[in-house]
């Protein structure tokens, strides 16, 4: 059996055991936020930096990789954006939120258990390159684009300061546990230190449970979110998310002639399906909430389906 397939079972299965166990009360629902929490302070940052620590980044090729990447992302947040405006008739915030829906891949609960299984470490150094700077693309897009967006919908009339909005996003970032587990990977990387055995028992035992507990998390937040309506626009979201924006990827990859790997990645990157983001986005601008949960909900469950397509055609193309 290829090591995709098996991987995707790996993955779908533990998203149901999540689910499951979500759905019976057998865990309750402020578990599911505290192993989220866990996840994405503790387990994932030092998965990350451990990956920094060791990794061989000989192929990752960053400037290409981050080129076919956020190309794909930029064409799917516009058309996105395009859909839900003139095809449905929304303000803009609610453009803004399918806009995320369409590009945000969820790298970080999906892309690494993913990535990891499929493309072992060095797979996931590749990965890492990208996720060092995608939350803080991602963010500032989020952020000037929210900006944008309750001024057009009349909401508020002053014109935005760009020294409020750099150090609003620079205070974020800062604040992020993935970027501090990656800063301070490499930064350990680069001084030539060694890390105590203790210490590096500690950050294995630890990362180790990142993936089975990401995956779990994911799970557990379908038993919140689930599908609550939007059906059509969600379908339509979730489509251009798992069919265009990974098409986008893999034709930039053969155009930029990215090394095998690394187009491999940009690949199973773009194919993932959206992640909490979009529904955080939305709850930030108090709107889209059902259509960024159902098509959350709905492309992870395509994804199944969709992802093994393009690791399979990625496998072809690039050997």
């Amino acid at each position: 059996m290829p090591a995709f397939i098996e991987t995707i079972e790996y993955v779908f299965l533990l998203i149901a055991l999540g689910y499951g166990v979500a759905r019976a009360g057998i865990l309750k629902e402020h578990s599911a936020e505290g192993i989220a929490d866990f996840v994405f302070t503790v387990a994932v940052p030092l998965l990350l930096f451990r990956t920094m620590l060791f990794a061989d980044f000989g192929e990752a090729q960053p400037w290409r990789l981050w080129g076919a990447y956020f190309a794909a992302v930029a064409l799917t947040w516009t058309l996105s954006h395009l859909i839900i405006r003139i095809f449905f008739g929304r303000d803009a915030r609610s453009g803004v939120v399918a806009g995320v829906t369409g590009a945000f891949s969820n790298l970080l609960l999906l892309g690494i258990p993913f990535v990891l299984g499929v493309y072992g470490a060095d797979g996931l150094a590749v990965l890492s390159v990208l996720l060092s700077v995608h939350l803080a693309v991602m963010m500032a897009a989020s952020i000037i684009l929210f900006e944008w967006a309750v001024r057009a919908d009349g909401l508020v009339s002053d014109p935005v300061g760009i020294g409020r909005l750099v150090s609003r996003f620079f205070r974020q970032l800062l604040q992020n546990p993935l970027i501090i587990g990656i800063a301070c990977g490499l930064a350990l990387r680069l001084s030539g230190l060694p890390l105590p055995a203790v210490g590096l028992r500690l950050v294995d035992a630890l990362a180790s449970v990142a993936v089975p507990l990401a995956l779990i998390s994911v799970g557990m937040g379908f038993v919140r979110f689930g599908v609550s309506g939007q059906i059509m626009p969600a379908i339509l979201l979730a489509g251009v998310k798992l069919l265009v924006m990974p098409a986008v990827a893999l034709v930039m990859a053969l155009l930029l002639d990215l090394p095998p790997l690394t187009a491999k990645i940009v690949v199973a990157s773009a194919s993932l399906p959206a992640g909490i983001n979009s529904w955080l986005i939305a709850s930030r601008f108090n709107t889209g909430f059902r259509l960024a949960s159902t098509a959350m909900t709905l492309g992870t469950a395509a994804a199944a389906v969709t992802t093994l397509f393009w690791l399979a055609l990625a496998e072809a193309v690039f050997g």
